[in-house]
Protein backbone atom coordinates (compact mmCIF):
# COMPACT_ATOMS: atom_id res chain seq x y z
CA UNK A 1 0.00 0.00 0.00
CA UNK A 2 2.71 2.38 1.01
CA UNK A 3 4.31 1.06 -1.89
CA UNK A 4 1.34 1.96 -4.22
CA UNK A 5 0.91 5.68 -2.42
CA UNK A 6 4.54 6.70 -3.17
CA UNK A 7 3.96 5.76 -7.06
CA UNK A 8 0.89 7.78 -7.17
CA UNK A 9 2.57 10.75 -5.52
CA UNK A 10 5.71 10.62 -8.21
CA UNK A 11 2.62 10.38 -10.89
CA UNK A 12 1.15 12.90 -10.09
CA UNK A 13 4.40 15.28 -9.32
CA UNK A 14 5.72 14.36 -12.37
CA UNK A 15 2.05 16.08 -14.18
CA UNK A 16 2.39 18.60 -11.94
CA UNK A 17 5.95 19.16 -12.76
CA UNK A 18 4.37 18.48 -16.68
CA UNK A 19 1.76 21.16 -16.59
CA UNK A 20 4.15 23.65 -14.64
CA UNK A 21 6.68 23.77 -17.68
CA UNK A 22 3.59 23.99 -20.03
CA UNK A 23 2.13 27.28 -18.42
CA UNK A 24 5.49 28.42 -18.31
CA UNK A 25 6.37 28.14 -22.06
CA UNK A 26 2.52 28.98 -22.72
CA UNK A 27 3.30 32.58 -20.81
CA UNK A 28 6.60 32.92 -22.60
CA UNK A 29 4.40 32.63 -25.74
CA UNK A 30 2.25 34.90 -24.67
CA UNK A 31 4.75 37.77 -23.75
CA UNK A 32 6.74 36.99 -26.84
CA UNK A 33 3.63 37.62 -29.29
CA UNK A 34 2.80 40.96 -27.24
CA UNK A 35 6.10 42.16 -27.59
CA UNK A 36 6.49 41.23 -31.48
CA UNK A 37 3.03 43.26 -31.69
CA UNK A 38 4.90 46.19 -29.55
CA UNK A 39 7.66 46.53 -31.69
CA UNK A 40 5.30 46.38 -35.10
CA UNK A 41 3.36 48.83 -33.58
CA UNK A 42 5.83 51.45 -32.67
CA UNK A 43 7.51 50.73 -36.19
CA UNK A 44 3.97 51.70 -37.72
CA UNK A 45 3.65 54.65 -35.95
CA UNK A 46 7.02 56.21 -36.06
CA UNK A 47 7.05 54.95 -40.24
CA UNK A 48 3.68 56.75 -41.03
CA UNK A 49 4.77 60.36 -38.58
CA UNK A 50 7.87 60.48 -40.71
CA UNK A 51 6.14 59.86 -43.95
CA UNK A 52 3.23 61.87 -42.91
CA UNK A 53 5.80 65.05 -42.23
CA UNK A 54 8.06 67.32 -43.85
CA UNK A 55 10.76 70.12 -43.59
CA UNK A 56 9.94 71.28 -46.90
CA UNK A 57 7.10 73.69 -47.25
CA UNK A 58 6.87 73.59 -51.32
CA UNK A 59 3.47 72.02 -52.00
CA UNK A 60 2.74 71.58 -48.38
CA UNK A 61 -1.15 73.22 -46.82
CA UNK A 62 -0.71 72.75 -43.16
CA UNK A 63 2.09 73.86 -41.19
CA UNK A 64 2.28 72.05 -37.63
CA UNK A 65 5.20 74.27 -35.97
CA UNK A 66 7.98 76.36 -37.23
CA UNK A 67 9.52 73.99 -40.30
CA UNK A 68 7.34 71.23 -39.85
CA UNK A 69 4.81 70.49 -42.38
CA UNK A 70 2.23 67.72 -43.27
CA UNK A 71 2.88 66.14 -46.57
CA UNK A 72 -0.12 65.01 -48.85
CA UNK A 73 -1.15 61.95 -46.66
CA UNK A 74 -0.91 63.45 -43.70
CA UNK A 75 -3.47 65.58 -44.81
CA UNK A 76 -5.19 62.84 -45.89
CA UNK A 77 -4.78 61.04 -42.62
CA UNK A 78 -5.32 63.41 -40.09
CA UNK A 79 -7.35 66.83 -41.80
CA UNK A 80 -9.76 64.51 -43.88
CA UNK A 81 -12.83 61.99 -42.85
CA UNK A 82 -10.35 59.23 -43.12
CA UNK A 83 -8.69 60.64 -40.10
CA UNK A 84 -12.12 58.79 -38.18
CA UNK A 85 -11.61 55.12 -40.09
CA UNK A 86 -7.92 55.28 -38.62
CA UNK A 87 -9.28 56.03 -35.37
CA UNK A 88 -11.98 53.60 -34.95
CA UNK A 89 -10.60 51.02 -37.24
CA UNK A 90 -8.57 49.09 -33.70
CA UNK A 91 -11.72 49.24 -31.98
CA UNK A 92 -14.24 48.02 -34.65
CA UNK A 93 -12.04 44.95 -35.49
CA UNK A 94 -11.64 44.27 -32.01
CA UNK A 95 -15.74 44.60 -31.46
CA UNK A 96 -16.53 42.74 -34.84
CA UNK A 97 -13.72 40.82 -35.93
CA UNK A 98 -11.61 39.25 -33.63
CA UNK A 99 -14.42 36.73 -31.71
CA UNK A 100 -14.83 35.53 -35.47
CA UNK A 101 -11.23 35.19 -36.05
CA UNK A 102 -11.25 32.72 -32.73
CA UNK A 103 -13.70 31.11 -33.50
CA UNK A 104 -12.84 30.05 -36.90
CA UNK A 105 -9.78 30.69 -38.09
CA UNK A 106 -6.72 28.39 -37.45
CA UNK A 107 -3.69 29.36 -35.08
CA UNK A 108 -2.46 31.04 -38.16
CA UNK A 109 -4.81 33.24 -39.62
CA UNK A 110 -5.35 34.66 -35.79
CA UNK A 111 -1.73 35.40 -35.43
CA UNK A 112 -1.94 37.25 -38.90
CA UNK A 113 -4.62 38.81 -37.54
CA UNK A 114 -3.32 40.19 -34.25
CA UNK A 115 -0.02 41.19 -35.97
CA UNK A 116 -2.38 43.01 -38.53
CA UNK A 117 -4.19 44.69 -35.94
CA UNK A 118 -0.84 45.64 -34.61
CA UNK A 119 0.06 47.66 -37.57
CA UNK A 120 -3.27 49.10 -38.01
CA UNK A 121 -3.38 50.54 -34.21
CA UNK A 122 0.15 52.10 -34.83
CA UNK A 123 -1.50 54.24 -38.01
CA UNK A 124 -3.83 55.18 -35.60
CA UNK A 125 -1.11 56.01 -33.07
CA UNK A 126 1.40 57.34 -35.67
CA UNK A 127 -0.18 61.04 -34.62
CA UNK A 128 1.69 61.07 -31.32
CA UNK A 129 4.95 61.84 -32.88
CA UNK A 130 3.57 64.81 -34.21
CA UNK A 131 1.94 66.12 -30.82
CA UNK A 132 4.51 64.86 -27.99
CA UNK A 133 8.43 64.71 -28.16
CA UNK A 134 10.14 61.49 -28.58
CA UNK A 135 12.10 61.83 -25.27
CA UNK A 136 8.63 61.85 -23.20
CA UNK A 137 7.29 59.22 -25.55
CA UNK A 138 10.35 57.18 -24.79
CA UNK A 139 9.97 58.26 -20.75
CA UNK A 140 6.19 57.26 -20.56
CA UNK A 141 7.26 53.90 -22.55
CA UNK A 142 9.62 52.92 -19.99
CA UNK A 143 7.40 54.19 -16.94
CA UNK A 144 4.40 52.01 -18.54
CA UNK A 145 6.73 48.99 -19.17
CA UNK A 146 7.72 48.83 -15.86
CA UNK A 147 4.44 49.25 -14.06
CA UNK A 148 3.02 46.73 -16.72
CA UNK A 149 5.51 44.14 -15.72
CA UNK A 150 4.75 44.73 -11.96
CA UNK A 151 1.12 44.46 -12.15
CA UNK A 152 1.22 41.44 -14.57
CA UNK A 153 3.59 39.54 -11.80
CA UNK A 154 0.73 40.14 -9.62
CA UNK A 155 -1.89 38.71 -11.58
CA UNK A 156 0.57 35.90 -12.15
CA UNK A 157 1.36 35.10 -8.81
CA UNK A 158 -1.60 36.26 -6.59
CA UNK A 159 -3.70 33.34 -4.71
CA UNK A 160 -6.74 35.87 -4.78
CA UNK A 161 -9.40 35.45 -7.53
CA UNK A 162 -9.58 38.59 -9.87
CA UNK A 163 -12.93 37.41 -12.07
CA UNK A 164 -15.21 39.85 -10.38
CA UNK A 165 -13.40 42.46 -10.64
CA UNK A 166 -12.72 41.62 -14.10
CA UNK A 167 -16.20 42.00 -14.79
CA UNK A 168 -16.30 45.39 -13.11
CA UNK A 169 -13.49 46.79 -14.70
CA UNK A 170 -15.04 45.62 -18.55
CA UNK A 171 -17.90 47.62 -17.59
CA UNK A 172 -15.49 50.72 -16.55
CA UNK A 173 -13.87 50.07 -20.11
CA UNK A 174 -17.72 50.38 -21.93
CA UNK A 175 -18.07 53.71 -19.79
CA UNK A 176 -14.72 55.04 -20.85
CA UNK A 177 -15.37 54.21 -24.60
CA UNK A 178 -18.79 56.29 -24.44
CA UNK A 179 -16.79 59.65 -22.60
CA UNK A 180 -14.18 59.66 -24.96
CA UNK A 181 -16.41 59.71 -27.96
CA UNK A 182 -18.37 62.82 -26.37
CA UNK A 183 -15.28 64.55 -25.38
CA UNK A 184 -14.36 63.82 -29.67
CA UNK A 185 -17.54 66.63 -29.72
CA UNK A 186 -16.87 68.84 -26.81
CA UNK A 187 -13.25 69.00 -26.65
CA UNK A 188 -13.55 69.14 -22.67
CA UNK A 189 -10.02 69.90 -20.71
CA UNK A 190 -10.97 68.63 -17.52
CA UNK A 191 -13.36 65.81 -19.14
CA UNK A 192 -9.97 64.42 -20.64
CA UNK A 193 -8.06 65.18 -17.63
CA UNK A 194 -10.85 62.76 -15.98
CA UNK A 195 -10.67 60.52 -18.36
CA UNK A 196 -7.07 59.48 -18.51
CA UNK A 197 -6.69 59.03 -14.93
CA UNK A 198 -9.82 56.58 -14.56
CA UNK A 199 -8.43 54.79 -17.57
CA UNK A 200 -4.96 54.35 -16.13
CA UNK A 201 -6.48 52.60 -12.94
CA UNK A 202 -9.07 50.68 -14.97
CA UNK A 203 -5.91 49.07 -17.69
CA UNK A 204 -4.06 48.37 -14.09
CA UNK A 205 -6.72 46.55 -12.76
CA UNK A 206 -6.92 44.80 -16.42
CA UNK A 207 -3.65 43.91 -16.71
CA UNK A 208 -3.46 41.92 -13.53
CA UNK A 209 -7.27 40.49 -14.24
CA UNK A 210 -6.61 39.28 -17.71
CA UNK A 211 -2.51 37.67 -16.90
CA UNK A 212 -4.65 35.56 -14.27
CA UNK A 213 -7.31 34.74 -16.71
CA UNK A 214 -4.47 33.66 -19.05
CA UNK A 215 -2.88 31.55 -16.53
CA UNK A 216 -6.41 29.84 -15.66
CA UNK A 217 -7.40 28.88 -18.96
CA UNK A 218 -4.38 27.45 -19.36
CA UNK A 219 -4.33 24.79 -16.50
CA UNK A 220 -8.08 24.11 -17.21
CA UNK A 221 -7.48 23.43 -20.50
CA UNK A 222 -4.27 21.78 -20.09
CA UNK A 223 -5.21 18.10 -20.08
CA UNK A 224 -7.13 18.21 -22.92
CA UNK A 225 -3.91 18.41 -25.09
CA UNK A 226 -5.64 20.80 -27.81
CA UNK A 227 -2.79 22.15 -29.42
CA UNK A 228 -4.33 24.32 -31.79
CA UNK A 229 -6.44 25.69 -28.45
CA UNK A 230 -3.53 26.60 -26.92
CA UNK A 231 -1.97 28.40 -29.81
CA UNK A 232 -4.97 30.38 -30.45
CA UNK A 233 -5.21 31.17 -26.80
CA UNK A 234 -1.87 32.39 -26.52
CA UNK A 235 -2.71 34.63 -28.88
CA UNK A 236 -5.60 36.53 -27.57
CA UNK A 237 -3.69 36.61 -24.07
CA UNK A 238 -1.43 38.46 -26.07
CA UNK A 239 -3.99 40.69 -27.71
CA UNK A 240 -5.79 41.22 -24.26
CA UNK A 241 -1.93 42.37 -22.39
CA UNK A 242 -1.12 44.22 -25.69
CA UNK A 243 -4.52 46.36 -25.68
CA UNK A 244 -3.87 47.53 -21.54
CA UNK A 245 -0.51 48.61 -21.67
CA UNK A 246 -1.41 50.34 -24.90
CA UNK A 247 -4.24 51.85 -23.25
CA UNK A 248 -2.34 52.85 -20.17
CA UNK A 249 0.89 54.26 -21.85
CA UNK A 250 -1.60 56.75 -23.85
CA UNK A 251 -3.71 57.29 -20.62
CA UNK A 252 0.01 58.27 -19.06
CA UNK A 253 1.35 60.17 -21.78
CA UNK A 254 -1.85 62.75 -21.35
CA UNK A 255 0.08 63.31 -18.01
CA UNK A 256 3.82 63.15 -18.88
CA UNK A 257 4.00 64.13 -22.58
CA UNK A 258 5.66 67.39 -23.26
CA UNK A 259 4.26 68.84 -26.30
CA UNK A 260 5.79 69.99 -29.38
Amino acid sequence: MAQFDTIRSRATGAHQAQVDQGLRDHMNKVYATMSGGMAITAAAAWAIANLATTSDPSGATTALRDGVYLTVLGEGLYNSPLKWVVMFAPLAFILFGWGALMRRGSAAAVSFGFFAFAAVMGISMSSIFLVFTSYSIVQTFLVTAIAFAGLSLYGYTTQRDLSGMGTFLMMGVVGLIVAMIVNIFLQSPAMMFAISAIGILIFAGLTAYYTQQIKSDYVAHAAHGDQEWLEKAAIDGALSLYISFLNMFQFLLMFMGQRE
